[in-house]
């Protein structure tokens, strides 16, 4: 599965950004899909996560109430939409398709990352 992680960009604090996940193969479909972050000089974290059918969405405490996750099977997408940024959201942002159908806040339980896409939120 290859992944196309797109729409980051420069924005100011306040801001919204719709980032968007783009897999290579329909399989994408039955798996759980996950966005985590990594900001400059910080180790990787977890964003947000959804479940092969959309039912089920999870987020980091962060984000909570700012961003959502969904995806279109049918597009083999996954979109995060972000608003309110903040400047502490300023990252690069990675999508990754979850071993089983379901994801989690854990790296490990992923087995594939698209290459990134860089959210940088001005104050």
């Amino acid at each position: 599965v290859q992944l196309q992680a797109s729409g980051g960009g420069l924005v100011q604090a306040g801001d919204s950004l719709r980032l968007s996940c783009a897999a290579s193969r329909r399989t994408f479909n039955n798996n759980g899909v996950g966005w985590f972050r990594q900001a400059p000089g910080k180790k990787r974290e977890f964003v947000a996560t959804i479940n092969w059918s959309a039912a089920t969405t999870y987020y980091a405490d962060s984000v909570k109430g700012r961003f959502t996750i969904s995806r279109d099977n049918a597009k083999n997408t996954v979109i995060l939409q972000m608003n309110s940024l903040k400047a502490a959201d300023t990252a690069v942002y990675y999508c990754a398709v979850a071993r089983l159908s379901y994801g989690s806040e854990y790296e490990r339980d992923y087995a594939y990352w698209g290459q990134g896409t860089l959210v940088t939120v001005s104050s």
